[in-house]
Order: C-alpha cells, then sequence, then structure tokens
C-alpha cells in the first residue's frame, strides 16, 4: 500500500495536481468549533451548511464503506491579471481571481476521477467518488489532516510553499491507504494582516469568519438585498473578494497556475463596471458560459454592479446608466440601482456646491 500511494502522489501530479495527501474519516477534532459556527448563525443563509445530519462530519456516512480521503490541491492564481491595481481602480470591476476562468467544480472533478481510474488499474477496482464543493465535505479540516496546509486565521487553508490560491477536492475511498502526517500547527504567528484587512471585518476572531459580513457571500450566496450598512465598504468587487488573500504574506510563495481554463475570459480581469453593468441578460449568459459566475443569475449580477457604481467616483455617465435600470422587472435590482442613483447624485451635487459655481 506504500507503494500504491507514491504512484498515486505521482499520478496526481501528471494530471496537474500540485500536492495529494491522505487522511482517515475522522473529523471530531472540528466538530465542536463547526457546530458553534452554525449556532451563531455564521453561515447566513446557506442552509445547506446545516443539512445533510452527520455526513459533513462522517465521510463513511456520505460514501458507505469510505476508509480514506485523498485530498488533492490545484494552483487557481491566474498569471498577468494585476488584482492591486483592479481592485485600486474604483471605475473597474473586481473579480475574485478564482472565478476569471471557467468553472473549476467540473474541472477538478474531472481531473479527479481520471485519478481514480488510474488508481483502479494498480489495484483491485476500488469504491470511490470524486468531489470538489460539490457534496457536504468539510474540505480545508480534510486537507489540514493530510498534511496540505493549515486553517488560516481568515478560515483559507495556507500551504507554507504555495500560499492559499488554489483549490480543492476529494477522493473518497474504501481503500486502506497509508494516511500523512496532519499539519498540526498554524504558522499564521502573531499576523493578523487579514483580520485587519477585511473590509466588511467579517473575520471577527482569529479563526472565525462570519459569512454574513463576507464579501464573497454577499456577493455570491445571497439571493436578497444586500444590507445597507455594508454597501459602502463592498467597493467595487463585484464577485467575490481576495483582500485577505492579497495580503497574506504566505503567498509570496505562490505560483501562477498553468492550466489555461483557469487564465481570465472575456477581458474580466480589468472589464469596467459600465460596460459590465450595459449587458443584457442574453449577453450575460452567453458571456458567463462554463463559468461559475453565471451561478448568481442576472438580477444578482445587475445587484453587485450597481453598488459598484454607487461606490464609484461620481460620473454623470454613471448616473445615466443607473437610469435605464430604474424600471427594472426585479425589485432587488430596483432597490439597489436606485440607492447607487442616490449616492451619486448626492456626491455630484455636493462636488458641485463646494466647487463654489452658481447655484
Amino acid at each position: 500500500m506504500q507503494e500504491i500511494t507514491q504512484k498515486i502522489k505521482t499520478l496526481g501530479k501528471v494530471l496537474g495536481f500540485q500536492q495529494i495527501g491522505i487522511t482517515n474519516t475522522d473529523l471530531s477534532h472540528y466538530e465542536a468549533r463547526f457546530k458553534t459556527w452554525l449556532n451563531q448563525q455564521f453561515h447566513g443563509e446557506m442552509s445547506y451548511m446545516a443539512s445533510h445530519g452527520q455526513k459533513r462530519m462522517h465521510p463513511e456516512d456520505l460514501l458507505p464503506g469510505t476508509m480514506r480521503i485523498i485530498s488533492a490541491r490545484m494552483d487557481y492564481l491566474p498569471p498577468d491579471t494585476f488584482p492591486v491595481e483592479n481592485l485600486r481602480d474604483r471605475n473597474r470591476a473586481y473579480i475574485a481571481r478564482y472565478a476569471l476562468g471557467r468553472d473549476y467544480h467540473r474541472f477538478i472533478r474531472k481531473r479527479l476521477a481520471m485519478l481514480a481510474e488510474q488508481i483502479n488499474d494498480l489495484i483491485h477496482p476500488q469504491g470511490y467518488r470524486a468531489f470538489c464543493d460539490s457534496a457536504p465535505i468539510l474540505e480545508k479540516p480534510l486537507a489540514e489532516k493530510a498534511g496540505l496546509g493549515w486553517i488560516g486565521k481568515h478560515t483559507n487553508l495556507i500551504n507554507s510553499k504555495a500560499g492559499s490560491w488554489f483549490f480543492l477536492g476529494e477522493i473518497y475511498t474504501n481503500l486502506p491507504l497509508p494516511i500523512d502526517e496532519p499539519t498540526k500547527k498554524s504558522h499564521c504567528g502573531s499576523c493578523q494582516a487579514c483580520i485587519d484587512i477585511c473590509p466588511t471585518q467579517a473575520i471577527v476572531a482569529p479563526y472565525k469568519l462570519d459569512a454574513r459580513r463576507c464579501i464573497s457571500y454577499l456577493t455570491i450566496e445571497l439571493r436578497t438585498a444586500i444590507p445597507i450598512e455594508l454597501r459602502p465598504l463592498i467597493g467595487n468587487r463585484i464577485y467575490g473578494c481576495d483582500d485577505c488573500q492579497l495580503i497574506c504574506p504566505w503567498n509570496k510563495f505562490a505560483r501562477s497556475s498553468k492550466e489555461k481554463d483557469f487564465h481570465p475570459r472575456e477581458s474580466l480581469h480589468s472589464a469596467d463596471l459600465l460596460t459590465l453593468f450595459s449587458w443584457t441578460k442574453e449577453i450575460f449568459l452567453e458571456k458567463t458560459a462554463g463559468s461559475s459566475i453565471r451561478r448568481i443569475g442576472y438580477d444578482c449580477w445587475l445587484r453587485n454592479i450597481a453598488v459598484g457604481l454607487g461606490n464609484a467616483p461620481p460620473q454623470i455617465e454613471i448616473v445615466q446608466a443607473l437610469q435605464t435600470k430604474l424600471n427594472h422587472p426585479s425589485a432587488m435590482v430596483r432597490e439597489h440601482v436606485q440607492w447607487a442613483l442616490e449616492r451619486q447624485t448626492n456626491t455630484l451635487k455636493n462636488a458641485h456646491d463646494n466647487s463654489g459655481a452658481p447655484r
């Protein structure tokens, strides 16, 4: 089995994974923290986090017969997208780097399924199932147990040689493979840069995230109105947020992905807010085909961009663009457009009044 394990790790790297680790199904160490997080309602409207009974904590309940979890990570940071510059230009839309290319869910699952089939060629047919953010699984705890890194204060997994810009995926298997040494210690030390930089202060304590305040949750998971008090803090982030990763000192070791599927599509890494706001529903569906962005739907897309436009430097062109959506069929879209319009017009009026020009 030790020899088989080494072959699995070699095959994984050939398939594009940067690291493969193996662990058992015991997640008792993480159970109390997860239940506390749920009891504090930090999961917001993500009701699926509280469903599925004990399957998150007991992988063998999700797939009977499971003895080991093969945990894999794959780098996704696209090259030459200049995230900090993009974030600072408030006329441009900021999209989380993981979402600039094709949807990673299918991509990673397909590669994991290929790895599982190759394992079958090495040993008698195994019982297995491949996952990538697609089932009730505690991916980061499993990866930490498999030795792929530690869960940082921002609750993302960090690897000391690769930072945190990577996807995770798993193969549940009934093979009694040798397990890897888990990552037992956090190497964040006294650093709390991620806590300090979070625009909405969603990291309420080290290793504790209130998703209800997280921009990724607000712009992707939330399907209703974004709380008014949080809208100005979102800035130009229209799909996700990378601030805690951009500031993390461990990401000096991160490497750009060589997978072309993760490279930017439709110049989304540099698109301006007004251009994206002008997309019709048909254009939105066309441009986001095969992208994870499509999952939020056109109305949430407009909602998010309206907030970005409300936070942009005051411009008459923005006011005119917002006015075209005042009668949008969606009440949610209309609400956010009206909010953005009021911010733009008030700022323009104040600028005019303070200029000394005749009223």
